[in-house]
């Protein structure tokens, strides 16, 4: 009896899956084997087995997008799981700049850049940027990026910066966001609202590639704000995996 598995698509992550081919060895009669006198012998036929196969299922890759320069960033209110401290937009309103990423605990676009965005933001936060982590993601289909293990990865990697949680998702809608992680970097003139410069990419480097990790995009349009000079508009976009909203909400 042959062994069929049923394969899921997953969201994140590439995984490998073993997928069972072995058939089973099937006893079949030979009409030569019935006789009156020695009864009934079944003839084992061999059949061969299929070595297990791999199957590569890759992550859903989405490109941050739909939101324009000039960009007001939105009031926000949200808990930060670490302190329990709640945060407004309103607390940076002192800065020249704002930084504003959208990440998760989970995501492989996020992991393989944690550890340089921690540098990132320890640098420029000397400077003068505040920063601010938003994950949006939905614990219903996602409970390992729940407050709880949000708390646990900002101790683990020593997050400089609030890692806040959207628990109603509002706040990524309010921000056009749609992927992990997202970079929204808005800066501030005197007394008007923070507006966007740059919605784009940290860097070339992706988890499926051999690029160098080096925040070079993101780097240069910081660069620019916190010195005066304007940010290009010319932006690749952010790639990451999507942000998994609440099932049945809306997005």
């Amino acid at each position: 009896m042959a062994v069929i598995p049923t394969v899921t698509g997953l969201s994140t992550g590439a995984r490998l899956l073993s997928v069972p081919r072995t058939l089973a060895t099937a006893a079949i009669a030979s009409p030569s084997s019935l006789s009156l006198n020695k009864g009934y012998h079944p003839v084992q036929r061999r059949i061969t087995i299929l070595p297990v196969r791999k199957l590569v299922i890759r992550a859903a890759r989405i490109e941050s997008k739909g939101v324009s320069l000039g960009f007001r960033a939105p009031n926000f209110e949200l808990l930060e799981p670490l302190t329990g401290k709640v945060w407004k937009l309103d607390d940076f309103e002192a800065y020249p700049a704002l930084l504003v990423m959208f990440i998760c605990n989970h995501c492989p676009f996020v992991i393989h850049l944690k550890k340089d965005i921690v540098k990132l933001s320890n640098f420029y936060m000397k400077k003068g940027l505040a920063v601010v982590a938003i994950s949006s993601n939905s614990v219903v289909t996602h409970p390992k990026d729940g407050p709880e293990f949000m708390a646990e990865d900002a101790k683990l990697f020593k997050y400089p910066f609030p890692y806040l949680y959207d628990e109603s998702q509002e706040v990524a809608r309010d921000f056009g966001a749609v992927c992990t992680p997202e970079f929204f970097l808005f800066k501030k003139d005197g007394r008007r609202p923070f507006e966007l410069v740059y919605h784009g990419q940290f860097d070339d480097s992706r988890p499926s590639t051999n690029v160098p990790i080096t925040g070079r995009d993101l780097s240069l349009a910081i660069d620019c704000v916190l010195s005066g000079q304007p940010v290009s508009s010319t932006q690749k976009p952010s790639i990451g995996c999507s942000i998994k909203w609440n099932p049945g909400g809306k997005q």
